[in-house]
């Protein structure tokens, strides 16, 4: 019995689990490409226009209205710095798509900083070869107009659903200088 628990199978199946029950940190997208091929729920961390970390989660971002409406926008407003959360889920039965779930800024944050925290799940969209990225957009001020020029379109006959389309071509179109929105994002 203690010669089949040091078997390489069950030390896998072990270093699995212990990698999928834990946060794990990514800070080179290319060298850490297979964690990021196995994590399913991340944060992307982004400060100044820099990437600082991916992080892993064990488990998906869960959104409420309060959260997004009464929390998310008191921090907004007390906390100061160019500083950008993105929150990414890869739903379980849907793998193919990655869901775009919350995005946490802080009063003064970047246009650059809004748009590097995008263009980094877009890059790990690509990682993981999904078909697309989804989201429903509960803050107003993320008009149909300002999504397009990110790429993303209308998903649903609801107004604040959203998709971002990619199958296989992963050209990512960048906003031009006289599209972006002034500055500070979602102040």
């Amino acid at each position: 019995m203690a010669d089949e628990l040091r078997s390489p199978m069950v030390q896998v199946s072990a270093n699995y689990l212990f990698a999928m029950l834990s946060f794990r940190y990514i800070v080179d997208l290319e060298r850490q490409r297979q964690e990021l091929l196995v994590g399913r729920y991340g944060v992307i961390h982004v400060a100044q226009g820099r990437l600082e970390q991916i992080t892993l989660r064990p488990w998906p971002k869960l959104v409420t209205l309060w959260e997004s409406l009464v929390w998310g926008e008191y921090s907004h407003r007390q906390r100061r710095g160019d500083c950008c959360r993105l929150f990414y889920n890869q739903p379980r039965g849907s793998e193919q798509y990655l869901a775009l779930k919350y995005i946490h800024t802080q009063r003064g944050t970047s246009v650059r900083s809004f748009q590097k925290a995008l263009s980094i799940l877009d890059q790990i969209a690509q990682i993981k070869g999904t078909d697309a990225l989804v989201c429903e957009a509960a803050n107003l001020r993320l008009n149909p107009r300002l999504m397009e020029r990110y790429g993303w379109e209308q998903h649903t006959a609801s107004p604040r659903n959203y998709i971002k389309r990619f199958y296989g071509n992963y050209s990512i179109r960048q906003p031009r200088n006289n599209e972006l929105p002034s500055e500070p994002v979602l102040a």
